[in-house]
């Protein structure tokens, strides 16, 4: 199967497709800073795929995903090296995704051997409950300003709802994900996968510099899952600290309707506009 350009009657049904060992991605992949890059949420969602599907029977989680973002991420075909090192409790994984021979992103993948216990009632936690309002409550898109229109992840392969604060402002914020498309072409889309598709949208939801005048591409994202979520809906509230060094981190909770799932982390490369 061969992507089709977007029109105004189709965009691709996924945002990438497997033909052997190679990985398409189609527009719906496409970052808000080059047309001919991906969003971060692209590659980060298809190492969990890759690593998932490395395991090779279910009983296991993703309790841990670090991306490192070596270089912008070409809307081109691409290929994963897999190294895994398994145990009876934790697997390690370490992928790598290749454009052509050049190393553009390395993921390192702590999947979890799924083992039911009982816990004690009332075992506190630190985030809070819940993220409110819930998806059904919440009417306004999130619209980051600065980022430009079109066929891209942001725009076209994600539904967005704005939960909590004033997007077009500086400062933290939450809202509301969901993938409206697949991720690979012909294959679920695990509840996973989901989440990091959301996590690496923290550094816009959060913006502190405005889009026309600096550019704050994270460089990585490292998610720690708790728990699955369950259902569409992924919530994010987030904050960004930047500093005149050029350097910025955000830090964001995750959510599902019922509560908390994990948290996530960005590290920023701040660049003045040209």
């Amino acid at each position: 199967m061969t992507d089709r350009s977007p029109t105004e009657d189709s965009t691709p049904s996924a945002v990438f497709t497997r033909q052997g060992d190679t990985w398409h991605p189609s527009v719906l992949s496409r970052g808000p800073w080059d047309p001919r890059a991906q969003h971060g949420g692209a590659p980060c969602g298809l190492f969990v795929h890759v690593a998932e599907q490395a395991m090779g029977e279910p009983g296991w989680q993703l309790g841990r995903l670090t991306v490192e973002l070596i270089r912008p991420v070409p809307v081109s075909p691409l290929r994963t090296e897999v190294v895994k090192q398994a145990s009876r409790a934790t697997a390690r994984l370490s992928i790598d995704l290749f454009d052509g021979s050049t190393l553009v992103a390395r993921a390192h993948a702590l999947m979890l051997r799924q083992q039911a216990i009982r816990l004690p009632e009332g075992v506190p936690g630190w985030t809070p409950a819940r993220l409110l309002p819930l998806p059904a409550d919440c009417t306004d898109k999130l619209r980051i300003p600065g980022l430009p229109d079109g066929v891209s992840f942001y725009g076209s392969a994600v539904e967005t709802r704005n939960a909590q604060g004033d997007p077009s402002q500086p400062g933290g914020g939450a809202a509301w994900f969901r993938l409206a498309v697949p991720f690979v072409d012909g294959m679920p889309t695990s509840p996973a996968m989901r989440a990091i598709a959301a996590a690496d949208f923290g550094n816009g939801l959060s913006w502190v510099l405005p889009a026309e005048r600096y550019v704050f591409a994270n460089a990585d994202l490292s998610l720690h899952l708790h728990r699955l979520p369950v259902g569409e809906w992924i919530g994010l509230q987030s904050q960004t600290q930047a500093d005149a060094s050029g350097a910025g981190v955000t830090l964001s909770q995750l959510f599902d309707e019922q509560g908390s799932i994990g948290v996530a982390a960005q590290t920023l490369v701040l660049r003045e506009r040209g």
